[in-house]
């Protein structure tokens, strides 16, 4: 039942309005038909609502968490419309409540639980809803959901870790800038009439240009930093200029084996879930090619697709472009000779997962002392530049 909200003209010409509950617009329009109402407009306001809650944001740990409830829920036996009502009233985060309503308004209506899911694809994506369609016809939705929890759990894990790893150096970067920017700003300036008369070295001679330029001239600056991230920003939303700097991306030591490390784990923990819960191959390929976050991966498993297609194998065009290490390649070979490739899929997940957090830590580990460095170096060469003409003034001094 949705609620219509409409404008009509009644049969003395007043515009009047109103709401209807009814099941489809074709009803509401005879209830005012019946009511000798010309209808002028009308309106869903159930249908915006679900666009409204749609486009609403929900982590996917708490997606994750839900699934793994829901799991629980029907493996006890209990009904679909039950479950969902529990799980309505004891989900933590209100937006998943409410995105929970309307798939159980779905369900109550006759519609799959598939069909009620792909109603929210901002909440549950292409991934999701095609692995519980495949849990439904073969009659393992538990299994699924199962599967969609805990993988939705190791991706939130990594995700955490990557960003948990990263916010030291980025907190040493922006403190240091900080700390650069005001002294340049409000320190160096107090020296610039002591050392007027002096011979100014090289050093010296920058920090005071670097010091005018940022106190004088900031909003040249701030304008030239606006037109450089344009043009940059301009140039990234380009589908040449993504590949160009997805392709610089990956070529840097650490971080990019790193990221492609992550690009393959995705790939291979999408697919080989979604094969160990009934997903056709190439239903479960064209959905984790767009899954992996990589636009170069995602080209080599279109291509892949195109030779399953075909019945030739599925490594041969994963090896172009040296995405894929030749290990991880001969175990997938090896798989699809066997049929085991679910299995090995999610068994190389596991292991590159482990390989991609050491890459990570590793990163952040060269990384740390990298911005140190540069920082002490950024300070040091300030500390140079004031200092060197007071020890020659000091030394002219003493000589006289």
């Amino acid at each position: 039942m949705a609620d219509f909200q409409y404008t009509a003209k009644n049969p003395a010409g007043d515009t009047v309005t109103g709401v209807i509950a009814a099941e489809t617009e074709a009803t509401a329009l005879r209830v005012l038909d019946e009511r000798n109402l010309f209808p002028l407009q009308l309106r869903d306001r159930s249908s915006e609502a679900r666009q409204t809650v749609a486009r609403q944001h929900i982590r996917t740990r708490y997606v994750g968490v839900m699934y793994g409830q829901l799991a629980d829920l029907i493996g006890a036996g209990v009904p679909l419309l039950r479950a969902l009502d529990s799980l309505i009233k004891s989900t933590v985060n209100p937006r998943l409540a409410a995105v929970l309503k309307e798939v159980r308004a779905g369900v109550a209506d006759g519609q799959s639980l598939t069909e009620a899911l792909r109603g929210f694809p901002e909440v549950f994506p292409s991934l999701h809803t095609a692995m519980v369609q495949a849990g439904e016809r073969a009659s393992f939705l538990e299994d699924v959901l199962r599967s969609l929890s805990t993988f939705l759990e190791r991706l939130d894990e990594l995700r955490g870790k990557v960003i948990g790893a990263m916010i030291y150096p980025a907190l040493l970067a922006v403190v240091g800038s900080l700390v650069l920017t005001a002294a340049l700003l409000f320190f160096v300036p107090r020296f610039e009439p002591l050392l007027a008369s002096t011979h100014k070295p090289l050093p010296t001679t920058i920090i005071f240009a670097l010091s005018g330029t940022l106190r004088h001239y900031w909003y040249l600056l701030l304008l030239a930093v606006g037109g450089v991230g344009t043009l940059v920003w301009s140039g990234v939303a380009s589908e040449s200029g993504r590949r160009l700097f997805e392709e610089w991306r990956m070529r840097v030591p650490v971080a990019g084996t790193a990221l492609r490390l992550l690009a393959i784990t995705r790939f291979c923990r999408i697919l080989g879930t979604m094969l160990a819960n009934g997903v056709p191959l190439l239903q479960a390929l064209a959905i984790s090619r767009g899954a992996t976050g990589s636009r170069l991966m995602a080209d080599r498993i279109t291509d892949a697709m195109e030779n399953v297609r075909g019945g030739k194998p599925l490594t041969e065009p994963l090896r172009v472009g040296g995405l894929f290490p030749e290990q991880i390649l001969a175990m997938l070979q090896v798989a699809e000779e066997s049929n085991r490739l679910d299995k090995v899929l999610l068994t190389i997940a596991d292991t590159v997962e482990r390989r991609t957090h050491q890459q990570v830590d590793q990163a952040v580990r060269l990384l740390e002392p990298m911005i140190l460095c540069l920082v002490a170096m950024a300070i040091g060469f300030l500390a140079l530049g004031l200092l060197l003409p007071i020890f020659t003034m000091a030394s002219a001094l003493g000589r006289s």
